[in-house]
């Protein structure tokens, strides 16, 4: 019950001493925004050197007919 009525009791006084006009995120904002900005560009490369890697040529299925798309059989068909 004290934590309730500390904080009912603190907030007001704080919203009564910040000038809104003057409010800005400050150091702290600037590096979590940095830190994000960071990671998104890390991963980001990563992410172009993983699809690089990638081939996207398919390779040709051994047990399909020669004449037949999709791979099947007469046989495998009924």
């Amino acid at each position: 019950m004290s934590a309730h009525l500390a904080l009912t009791q603190l907030v007001p006084f704080a919203a009564e001493e910040l000038d809104k006009n003057k409010v800005t995120p400050g150091v702290l904002g600037f590096v979590v925004f940095a830190v994000l900005a960071l990671a998104v560009w890390a991963l980001m490369k990563s992410m172009t050197r993983h699809m690089n890697r990638i081939s996207f040529e398919e390779a040709p299925d051994p047990a399909a007919a020669p004449g037949e798309p999709g791979g099947r059989t007469p046989a495998a068909s009924k």
